[in-house]
């Protein structure tokens, strides 16, 4: 007997099973992009719309998929006695595959019914001033109001046009929770985050002060709850109802103010993992000892690193993008602080909701007490060692933070 006439051939077997496993593929391909879409703020496609595109495209892709395998079966197996008998077996198998992708679209079909109410409020809610009870604060609240009504302006005109996407979970897991006073704080590090994480922990009971709390066990302790640990239900309740604030800086500040942090001073992971791929990619003729350690890296080293396409070794969330770290254009934050106000508008947010009257933001420098802040003047100077061109490639890389909290003046 020739191969040919064998009523089920190995070989179109993988082949059946290999088609079913793409159309599978493309499945999940397509409910993820779909759950992505719905937890963003202003998705556009709607559930209906999306199971009917999903459905009809899927169906139309995998029909394709199964008429063109038969019909390449058919040709082949037709020379032979049991032609006919082979065709019926893979009718018979392209029907199973059809009736499981069925079967699969009902679950989906189940999956979206769950998925309901996972879609982020639209609109910018008025901020609680009902236990601000002088005039101390004014200043403050309309600084505050500036800000919000300038972010919301920007986000509705920018980002109903290129709208941003990102899974519910990856969107949070910069987020602290306190729940005693419902807040949500997302971390921006080198805007004051150490601090704040102090004062979330003696809002929260953990400790009495916030100036007896160290380093480590702000960073390391793991004594604060992230808004990622709760399940998805958790998660979009607290995001409709707690109190969520946001503290940034000036980016090229903030950029400075990382690269002294983690490299003019030891590190025992910035150097190793980062500084000896910059040294190694950037620096010619570099030493020994410098590509053992990695110690001693070039501010104009680390900002060819920053914007190299092909970074040796990835981002970090000291100098990743505010739009990126927090997604203020998906999460519609209820109070927005600069860290060139830090303590003013801390206070005013304490203010707001109720903390203890003798609770107020510590203005102590975290780590590396005797260094000079990292302020306009600093930065001017490690701005200099770059070329023209890549001091505007720096500013353009944080454009898109620059424009939606209106530092609109590069620092050159």
């Amino acid at each position: 007997m020739q191969p040919s006439d064998r009523v089920m051939n190995p070989r179109h077997v993988f082949i059946s099973v290999l088609m079913f496993g793409v159309a599978g593929l493309l499945f999940f391909m397509y409910l993820q992009a779909w759950i992505e879409e719905q937890h963003t703020v202003n998705g556009t496609l709607s559930k209906r719309r999306f199971q009917e595109h999903f459905e009809n495209t899927m169906l139309r892709a995998y029909q394709r998929s199964v008429a063109a395998n038969l019909n390449k079966r058919q040709t082949t197996v037709i020379r032979g006695k049991h032609s006919q008998e082979q065709a019926n077996t893979l009718s018979e198998v392209a029907s199973s595959l059809l009736s499981q992708l069925y079967e699969q679209q009902k679950m989906t079909k189940s999956l979206l019914k769950h998925l309901k109410q996972l879609n982020l409020p639209p609109v910018m809610r008025p901020l609680n001033k009902s236990l601000i009870k002088d005039d101390r604060w004014k200043n403050a609240d309309e600084a505050q109001e500036k800000r919000r009504s300038f972010l919301y302006d920007f986000c509705k005109k920018y980002s109903s046009k290129n709208q941003l996407r990102t899974h519910l979970v990856r969107m949070v897991s910069r987020i602290y929770v306190e729940d005693r006073h419902r807040i949500l704080y997302c971390e921006v590090p080198k805007a004051g985050c150490s601090n704040w994480k102090r004062i979330l922990m003696v809002l929260n009971g953990l400790a009495s002060s916030a100036y007896s709390i160290s380093h480590n066990t702000v960073h390391y302790g793991k004594h604060l709850k992230k808004l990622d640990s709760y399940d998805l239900k958790g998660i979009q309740r607290r995001l409709n109802t707690y109190t969520k604030i946001l503290f940034v800086r000036d980016p090229m500040e903030r950029l400075v103010s990382a690269f002294r942090d983690k490299f003019e001073h030891p590190n025992s992971y910035y150097h190793p993992v980062f500084g000896k791929a910059i040294i190694k990619k950037y620096r010619l003729n570099a030493h020994e000892m410098a590509l053992k350690t990695g110690s001693g890296v070039k501010f104009k080293e680390f900002i060819q690193y920053l914007l190299d396409s092909q970074r040796p070794v990835g981002m970090d969330i000291h100098w990743e993008q505010i739009s990126k770290l927090c997604y203020p254009c998906l999460i519609n934050y209820d109070f927005i602080g600069k860290f060139e106000t830090l303590e003013e508008d801390a206070n005013y947010f304490l203010q707001l909701i109720g903390a203890p009257a003798e609770l107020t933001f510590p203005n102590f420098k975290d780590r590396h007490s005797s260094d000079e802040r990292t302020n306009t003047e600093v930065v001017r100077q490690y701005l200099n060692e770059l070329s023209i061109t890549e001091r505007q490639l720096t500013y353009d890389f944080y454009y898109l933070d620059n424009l939606m909290f209106n530092y609109t003046t590069p620092i050159v």
